[in-house]
């Protein structure tokens, strides 16, 4: 099946398909021919597409080394003079142009900009022996609905595209710091699937292109796993950084919502903030997360942003006592598919058999209810606005858009009803807290999502992730080195179902779609506890892959 069948995107009306030719024509005209791989390997990919780039020749040998270099091992060779801005811009733009090709991640392809901006910090550079800032000639790839000045970027749908005059907080910080911006990257209709399909093309994983990388970042998560770029922006408001770094194999974080900048954001429901979303590195590594945070807090964005706090990221020492690390299994609500059962299971074995951790068995506290509430606050208008973009653009509504703004959790509430829903999350919020003291745990291990990568359009259960975006918890995800194993990974003949959701989700596994997907987890803490997650990450991980 050819990659060009694999990715076709929305549908619409006449008015639709005249401006999306335009963009897609836009950024077909933006990959330069001497980056174009075979049509004959576009119309037959093998389904792990991963190897390509170092096998295709597009890259040198030293641009390959380049972009194996996760995010703080390139600046600190920049910051030295081992490497230009310019090499480094260069060999993370040739190998984006190679990702899209064979997965439709981007949406904006400027390297030329790229390498422009990259030159001027050689310069300065070459001049005062010295940095700009602590991001100097960090290719830096952003996400959709993040604006960067002079480039096209939209709100999830097809009217809501624009061609931004200004840098959002977040991209005018990383400018400052001396990053480097040559790519966008997709997002699905409305912002709000854990699914990659937008008006630009549908976003593949590059591990398994029968699967979905997740969204809503999802184009962010299929470019940094095929390594053509090493720091990814994404937003995070029901599991939108966490799902897709789980689905392709990455690290990433969603603070604490007032930590990190996380606007103004192109968006279609400004002021809803029943629920609010989190920006946050996508990368390859542990490390890069707490580099990138510190690195944005050093420039005080709160001086800009009303709405963020002034608590820099510390990450405590955690080595003189046992952490207390709770492992939940399952919510109570979707049981995981064998693979990530298999990953908790040996997690958990490998933690218990340690003297730097203690094991806490961690029961859910009313996961339904939660995932209930944080549903409902999503569209609290019935879901009416996203009929109108829909509209606006002439753009069809696809099937997970329907099923995100459906009955029986979304509910067009008057202001009355939204006061008492609002009351209802503060509640839930204050009841969750002390039940989390009372099991007197640091931190919990979890699973991210009741499955690894899904297969397209399917994934309709979000629990895992939306709990803590509830409670405005902070949550990172890591790789455990595990991938799915089809003899191993066998379905299991005694499941019993938990409810509705936990039947479809059980039906759609089968062993052998899921080839090569990796297996990754998530760590939890409370409000403000986003260094004490990035600590935990360090010990969890450095014991489960010993």
């Amino acid at each position: 099946m050819s990659i060009s069948s694999r990715t076709q995107g929305t549908t619409g009306n006449a008015y639709f398909k005249q401006l999306v030719s335009a963009q897609l024509s836009r950024l077909e005209n933006q990959i330069p021919a001497k980056y174009r791989l075979p049509v004959s390997l576009l119309e037959n990919p093998p389904l792990n597409v991963t190897s390509i780039p170092a096998t295709c020749g597009i890259l040198t040998i030293q641009e390959l080394a380049i972009t194996e270099l996760d995010a703080t091992d390139v600046l600190a060779k920049v910051a030295s003079g081992a490497l230009t801005a310019v090499e480094v811009v260069t060999a993370f733009g040739k190998r984006a142009a190679i990702a899209h090709q064979l997965t439709a991640c981007l949406t904006d392809f400027f390297l030329g900009e790229g390498i422009r901006r990259a030159k001027e910090l050689d310069t300065y550079f070459n001049v005062h022996k010295k940095t700009v800032g602590p991001l100097h000639g960090l290719p830096i790839s952003i996400k959709d609905h993040m604006p960067v000045k002079g480039r096209w970027g939209s709100g999830g749908f097809l009217s809501k595209l624009e061609l931004s005059s200004e840098d959002c907080n977040l991209t005018s910080v990383l400018r400052d710091l001396g990053a480097v911006f040559y790519v966008k990257t997709n997002q699905p209709q409305t912002i709000m699937h854990l699914e990659t399909k937008s008006f630009y093309g549908r976003t593949l994983n590059p591990h398994n292109l029968n699967l979905s990388p997740s969204g809503s970042s999802g184009g962010e998560a299929a470019l940094l796993a095929m390594k053509g770029s090493c720091m990814g922006m994404g937003s995070d408001g029901g599991g939108s950084i966490r799902a897709p770094c789980a689905f392709t194999g990455l690290y990433g974080i969603r603070p604490t919502c007032t930590i990190f900048p996380s606007g103004p954001f192109i968006w279609y429901m400004k002021g809803n903030d029943g629920t609010l979303i989190s920006a946050g590195p996508m990368c390859g590594s542990a490390r890069d997360m707490e580099m990138l945070i510190k690195a944005v807090q050093s420039k005080k964005p709160w001086l800009k942003d009303p709405t963020l706090l002034p608590l820099p990221l510390v990450v405590p020492d955690i080595s003189q006592k046992k952490l207390r690390v709770g492992i939940m299994i399952h919510d109570g609500v979707v049981l995981p598919h064998p693979p990530v059962l298999r990953a908790l299971n040996l997690t958990k074995a490998k933690l218990e058999a340690s003297e730097e951790v203690e094991v806490v068995e961690y029961a859910p506290y009313q996961h339904r209810e939660g995932y209930s509430i944080i549903r409902t606050l999503f569209f609290d208008d019935g879901g009416e606005t996203v009929r109108q973009c829909l509209k606006d653009g002439g753009e069809d509504m696809l099937p997970l858009s329907e099923w995100v703004i459906s009955p029986p959790h979304t509910k067009s509430l008057n202001a009355t009803q939204a006061w008492e829903l609002h009351y209802k999350r503060d509640s839930f919020r204050r009841a969750y807290l002390q039940y989390w003291r009372e099991q007197n745990i640091d931190v919990l291990l979890s699973p991210t999502y009741p499955g690894v990568a899904c297969r397209h359009d399917t994934a309709r259960y979000w629990g895992y992730t939306a709990m803590w975006n509830l409670l405005d918890w902070p949550g990172a995800v890591f790789p455990t080195g595990l991938v799915v194993d089809p003899a191993t990974d066998l379905i299991d003949s005694n499941f019993s179902s938990l409810g509705p959701e936990d039947s479809y989700n059980r039906q759609l596994y089968e062993p052998n779609v899921y080839v090569d997907a990796p297996i990754n987890l998530q760590i939890v803490a409370p409000r403000f506890d986003d260094g004490l997650v990035l600590a935990a990450l360090n010990v969890i991980e450095r014991i489960v892959k010993a």
